[in-house]
């Protein structure tokens, strides 16, 4: 227990350096990794909320999700998901009528350094494009749908609807924008909301451990 505290607290206080030989350390004393990745993923939860609260920054955002992304390539080998060696492929974009990009970005960047290999769409993306790269791509296990304007929220709807119901499944959906909640995502049939990146890669984690 001591050596996952000291885990978490490095991912809280931003602090990536000593994360890797630590992980390692709980290895070694039995500690399985799927605790490990547990208590990360509740770290990054916890970054997401002093973000939203205002109490850390981005630039400590990020310092924390590099922390995430050292803790996660020395367990890689041992979550293998799917025989691969990382947490598969996330496609991100920002949905149609929507040329927003500075906060998908932002979620882009943690979600990489989370594990994830991204696939970034772009913004004003129509729901064609959406589902040509699910089909073109192996290994999707989230998609995640950016939408900041009201006005978007139908597109966003129209957009998860067509990605439930295509030829190919086995991933979650994530939403996240200013104009989205909980509820909306509920209402939808999204899987995940999350208000801010920190959130949106800890949301990430959370739901591909799931599937």
């Amino acid at each position: 227990m001591e050596k996952i505290l000291e885990i978490q607290k490095m991912i809280e206080e931003s602090n990536p350096e000593p994360i890797a030989q630590a992980i390692s350390e709980a290895l070694t004393d039995g500690i399985a990794s799927k605790d490990i990745l547990d208590a990360m993923i509740s770290s990054m939860g916890v970054i997401g909320d002093k973000f939203s609260e205002g109490e850390l920054f981005i630039p400590e955002m990020l310092m924390a999700a590099k922390a995430m992304s050292v803790g996660v390539e020395v367990l890689k080998p041992l979550l293998m998901v799917n025989g691969s060696g990382g947490l598969g492929t996330c496609i991100i974009g920002t949905v149609e009528g929507d040329l927003h990009d500075i906060g998908k970005n932002l979620v882009a960047m943690m979600i990489e350094s989370a594990g994830f290999t991204i696939v970034d769409l772009g913004v004003d993306v129509p729901t064609s494009k959406w589902l040509e790269a699910i089909r073109e791509h192996n290994d999707v296990k989230l998609i995640a749908c950016s939408a900041l304007l009201t006005t978007t929220m139908p597109a966003l709807q129209e957009t998860i609807h067509a990605i439930k119901n295509c030829e190919k499944n086995g991933f979650r959906i994530i939403v996240g924008g200013a104009s989205l909640s909980q509820q909306y995502a509920d209402k939808i049939g999204a899987d995940g909301f999350a208000e801010d990146a920190g959130g949106a890669a800890a949301k990430a984690l959370e739901l591909v451990k799931l599937n």
